[in-house]
């Protein structure tokens, strides 16, 4: 796709960064933020720390409810929203990748959810093979509640499925991310790919209604790239009422040296829609980087920012990323947990 003019929409300026969640004991990843009852409310996944990182957030994440008095942090523990339940369940095992809107009095929670047949495995040294088979059952799925503080409930039945063989999307689905409109109508991206080896692509269907059945936009995958090497995951989408624009952030994730996108592997890029199918990239779409200044005076270039989401202030407008993150000298190489980082936005110009 080629860039098709200046981003003259939610361009922000990032400012410092603070650990919004950081969890004993755990792994910490996957967050989205929303204000409710005066307070502010992480949905993000967890796994012990002693099993290790690598393929355990596949067999053993569930999703957390932690709760904070500033956006910033620091964040709480609450409680595990959405634990295990059972192997005959799509999302039995194992649950991850978290989105949670608000509409009409409801909240809802997006996510992945996996099952496996085999033994749950206990440490870091787990056959890759086992991955890739539970990797493929990855689903996504929605759990409602009337009250944020309360229980979320759970539909037995993916909101999303792949399709047959002869489609891109035959693998999985995964990576939720959703905006709902005035009316109810929800459109959601999605992500998938055609087999293993394959790159991961991002979709795109809609609903009448937030927790209603999902039905595909476009038979393609959005954001199509004739170089394989250019590679983009994690979106976050949002609607911009005042525009009549559908929004999106997304994880740089080039492959094999290519500059990608951003010219910054693991940066974030910002598009923008008419219709949440045919997005444009900006001639400046760089969001933000992974070079970090933290309220402390330090900076850093972060191993990862993964993940992306934001939370947005009264005015619409994005007011703080937050983003999954660690210490380390290599992707995925961490050195201790992981944590949640916040940056806090303004929009350029009004700094």
């Amino acid at each position: 796709m080629e860039n098709k003019g200046n981003n003259n929409g939610f361009d922000f300026s990032c400012g410092k960064a603070n650990i919004a969640l950081e969890l004993d004991g755990y792994y910490v990843w996957d967050s989205c933020v929303i204000a409710a009852k005066g307070r502010y409310y992480m949905f993000a996944s967890r796994w012990k720390e002693e099993l290790g990182f690598g393929w355990n957030w596949l067999f053993n994440s569930e999703v957390c409810r932690f709760v904070s008095d500033k956006p910033q942090g620091p964040y709480r523990f609450d409680k595990a929203v959405l634990p295990r339940r059972g192997r005959e369940f799509f999302d039995g095992m194992n649950t991850h990748n978290t989105c949670v809107k608000f509409w009409n009095g409801k909240y809802y929670l997006y996510y992945m959810g996996t099952t496996y047949g085999g033994e749950i495995p206990t440490g870091s040294l787990i056959n890759e093979q086992y991955a890739m088979e539970t990797w493929n059952r990855k689903r996504i799925g929605v759990a409602v509640a009337d009250d944020i503080d309360k229980d979320f409930v759970r539909r037995d039945a993916p909101v999303l499925a792949p399709r047959d063989c002869s489609h891109w999307d035959c693998t999985v689905t995964t990576n939720p991310s959703v905006a709902i409109l005035p009316s109810g109508k929800t459109y959601m991206i999605y992500k998938s790919r055609r087999a293993f080896g394959k790159p991961l692509q991002l979709g795109v269907a809609v609903a009448d209604k937030p927790d209603g059945n999902f039905e595909r936009l476009t038979e393609d995958p959005i954001f199509r790239f004739a170089d394989e090497n250019k590679h983009i995951e994690d979106p976050f989408l949002w609607y911009d009422e005042k525009r009549g624009k559908f929004c999106i952030i997304a994880k740089d994730d080039s492959k094999n040296g290519d500059r990608g996108i951003t010219g910054e592997w693991g940066a974030g890029f910002y598009a923008e829609s008419d219709d949440c199918i045919h997005f444009e990239i900006g001639e400046s779409p760089k969001a933000y980087s992974r070079l970090l200044e933290w309220e402390d005076g330090r900076k850093t270039v972060q191993c990862n920012l993964e993940r992306p989401s934001l939370l947005f202030n009264g005015n619409g407008e994005p007011a703080c990323l937050f983003c999954a993150s660690g210490n380390g000298s290599a992707p995925y190489c961490f050195e201790g947990k992981t944590y949640v980082v916040c940056i806090g936005l303004s929009p350029r110009g009004k700094i």
